[in-house]
C-alpha cells in the first residue's frame, strides 16, 4: 500500500512540475548542445598528410566527431550547429581535392548528393568535408522527421553559420552569400520544416515596435506554445549578419534570428563564446537568449578541465555548446559535458525561478 501511495504522490509531483515547466518562457531554460553537429572526423590519412607537411600548425583542434543528428536529439541535446555553403549550380564541392592526395577509408558521397544544386553542409572545403548530412535540405528533413515522431519536444535551437570567403590553397573559393541567397535560405527552411515548426522573429515581436522591445518585455513564447518547434540563429557578427537583416527591420519576414548587440532593434539572441564574460548574467536577466561554449578546439577535453563549463552553467547562458556530450574517441580523457543528473536541459539558474 505504501508503495502505491508513493507512486501516486510521485506521479502527481511529476505532473505538477511539468505544468510549471510548460509555463516557463523559452528563455528560462538552459540547454546543452553540440558544435558543428553534422561533422565527422577528417579522413585519417589526409589528417596525417597535412599535419606532416605543416608541423608548425597543429590540427589537434579538429580531432572530434559526432554521432548522427537524430542520435544527438534522441540523447537529449536541444541545440545543434549547422554550417552551410551556397552551391547554386551543384557540383562545386562534389570532389574534395584532398581526395586527390589520399585514398579515403570510406566512400565519399556515394549517392551523388553533392552534385545537385542547393546548400551543402560541411566544415571546410577540400579538407574537412566529411558530414552526416551532405545537404541542408537533408539536415532539415532529418530534423522534421525526428520532430514529427517527438511532437512534445522542448524547442531545439539551431545555430546556422553561412560560410564563404577567399579561395583556399587548393584554389576553391566558396560562393558568396548575397541578399538573394539568404532569401533562398529562408525559403528552404520554411519548405522543409513548415511554418508550424518554427519560432520566428515576427512571432516574438508580436505587437511591439521592435524585436528588442519585445524581448526586453519577455515576449518569448512559453514552452507549452514552443513544443515541437525550432529556433534558428545566424552564427555571424559581421557583414553577412548585416546583409541578412538589410531591408528587414526587426527581422520582419525573416526565418532566422541574428547575433545583434544590445541596443539594436534586431537584438534578441546574442553570442558570448567566453563563458567567463561577466556581462552574460545581466543580459540573461534582461531577457536576451545567450549562446556560449563549454569547450573549444579540444583544449578543455584534453586537460579534463571543466572550468568553462562550470562558468557557462553559472552564467545563465541559455545555450551551451560542446564537442563532448560523449567522451573523446581520439585521446584518453573522461571529459563529458552534461548536467549532474545526466540530462541536457534544465531550468535556467539565473532567470528560471
Amino acid at each position: 500500500m505504501k508503495q502505491i501511495l508513493f507512486a501516486l504522490l510521485f506521479a502527481g509531483t511529476v505532473q505538477l512540475s511539468q505544468a510549471q515547466n510548460d509555463n516557463l518562457k523559452i528563455n528560462q531554460i538552459q540547454v546543452i548542445g553540440s558544435h558543428n553537429s553534422y561533422r565527422h572526423n577528417i579522413e585519417p590519412d589526409l589528417y596525417n598528410f597535412i599535419q606532416a607537411k605543416d608541423t608548425s600548425r597543429s590540427l589537434k583542434g579538429l580531432q572530434y566527431t559526432h554521432i548522427s543528428i537524430t542520435e544527438q536529439l534522441n540523447k537529449g541535446l536541444r541545440q545543434l550547429e549547422i554550417d552551410i555553403f551556397a552551391d547554386a549550380k551543384g557540383g562545386k564541392y562534389a570532389h574534395p581535392k584532398g581526395l586527390d592526395i589520399v585514398k579515403p577509408q570510406e566512400a565519399y558521397d556515394p549517392d551523388g548528393l553533392m552534385k545537385k544544386p542547393g546548400f551543402k553542409v560541411f566544415h571546410m572545403p577540400d579538407i574537412d568535408f566529411k558530414t552526416s548530412c551532405y545537404t541542408f535540405e537533408i539536415c532539415l528533413q532529418e530534423l522534421k522527421k525526428w520532430s514529427d515522431a517527438n511532437p512534445d519536444h522542448v524547442p531545439v535551437f539551431i545555430t546556422l553559420e553561412p560560410k564563404d570567403g577567399d579561395a583556399n590553397f587548393f584554389g576553391t573559393k566558396p560562393e558568396d552569400f548575397t541578399a538573394e541567397v539568404f532569401d533562398e535560405v529562408d525559403k528552404v527552411i520554411r519548405k522543409e520544416l513548415g511554418k508550424d515548426k518554427l519560432i520566428t522573429p515576427d512571432m516574438v515581436r508580436g505587437k511591439y515596435k521592435t524585436l528588442e522591445e519585445a524581448v526586453l518585455n519577455n515576449n518569448w513564447p512559453t514552452l507549452k506554445k514552443a513544443k515541437g518547434k525550432f529556433l534558428f540563429i545566424l552564427d555571424n557578427n559581421g557583414a553577412k549578419r548585416d546583409l541578412y537583416a538589410l531591408n528587414h527591420p526587426s527581422l520582419k519576414g525573416r526565418a532566422i534570428f541574428i547575433n545583434a548587440e544590445p541596443g539594436n532593434p534586431e537584438a534578441a539572441t546574442i553570442f558570448r563564446n567566453n563563458p567567463e564574460d561577466k556581462t552574460i548574467a545581466d543580459l540573461v536577466k534582461k531577457g536576451y537568449i545567450i549562446r556560449t561554449r563549454a569547450d573549444a578546439d579540444t583544449k578543455e577535453a584534453r586537460a579534463n578541465d571543466y572550468t568553462h563549463f562550470n562558468a557557462a552553467k553559472t552564467s545563465g547562458a541559455q545555450i551551451i555548446t560542446t564537442d563532448y556530450y560523449l567522451p573523446s574517441t581520439f585521446f584518453n580523457s573522461s571529459y563529458q559535458i552534461k548536467y549532474d543528473d545526466g540530462t541536457f536541459v534544465r531550468v535556467d539558474p539565473v532567470n528560471g525561478n
